[in-house]
C-alpha cells in the first residue's frame, strides 16, 4: 500500500495549472510540496464540504478544473458530493484518501473500513470516470490519464493510515489564502 505523501508527490507532478484543495491529513503535506497560489488548504469544521467548495470553483473556472483532496471520512460526511458532481458536471477531480481512519481527529476507524468500496459509489452517483489505485507504481502509470480530460473524476486512493497524526494548521491564514487563489484567477 502506498504512503500519502507517496500519493501527493504523484500528484503534484500531474496536477497542471488546476486548484488544488488539500484537506485533513493532505493539509498537512501538500503544502511542503507545492505552495502555488492556486493550492488552497481547507481545514474548517465543516468537515466534509471540500467537494462542494470545489464544485462551485469548478463550474466558476471550467477552463481550469479543480482536483479536491479529501479523506475517505470526509467522503462519507457528504455522499451526497457524488450524486451533485454526476448531476452537475463540471471539472471536478475528486480523490479520495482512503486510509481507514479518521487521522486528525483521535484515529478512529472510519465507518466501514476496509468495506466501502468508494469506486463503487461513485460509479452509482453517475460519474463516468473512477479510478482505484491501492499500489504507488499503479497510481504513478495512472495519474496522467485519470488527472486529463473533462470532469467529474473521482480517484480512489488506498493509503496507509498514520496514527497520532494532528489536525494540520494551514500555511496561512484563510483571509490570505483566499486573496491569493482570487489573484491568481484573475478575479481580484
Amino acid at each position: 500500500m502506498m504512503s500519502l505523501h507517496e500519493a501527493l508527490e504523484i500528484l503534484a507532478q500531474h496536477r497542471g495549472q488546476r486548484i488544488v484543495i488539500a484537506t485533513m491529513s493532505a493539509a498537512g503535506i501538500w503544502p511542503s510540496l507545492s505552495d502555488k497560489p492556486l493550492d488552497f488548504i481547507y481545514v474548517p469544521s465543516a468537515m466534509g464540504q471540500g467537494p462542494s467548495l470545489a464544485h462551485g470553483l469548478a463550474l466558476a473556472q471550467p477552463e481550469r478544473g479543480v482536483i479536491i483532496v479529501n479523506g475517505d471520512g470526509c467522503t462519507l460526511m457528504n455522499l451526497g458530493c457524488l450524486v451533485t458532481l454526476a448531476q452537475h458536471p463540471a471539472n471536478v477531480y475528486l480523490l479520495i484518501i482512503d486510509n481507514g481512519l479518521y487521522e486528525v481527529t483521535g484515529g478512529q476507524p472510519t465507518p466501514g473500513a476496509g468495506r466501502t468500496d468508494f469506486a463503487g459509489l461513485a460509479r452509482a452517483a453517475g460519474i463516468g470516470r473512477v479510478y482505484s489505485y491501492d499500489k504507488v507504481e499503479a497510481w504513478r502509470v495512472g495519474a496522467a490519464e485519470a488527472l486529463t480530460g473533462p470532469g467529474p473524476v473521482v480517484v480512489w486512493l488506498k493509503v496507509q493510515g498514520r496514527l497520532g497524526q494532528q489536525t494540520p494548521k494551514p500555511p496561512r491564514p484563510m483571509a490570505e489564502q483566499i486573496q491569493r487563489l482570487r489573484q491568481a484567477l484573475g478575479t481580484e
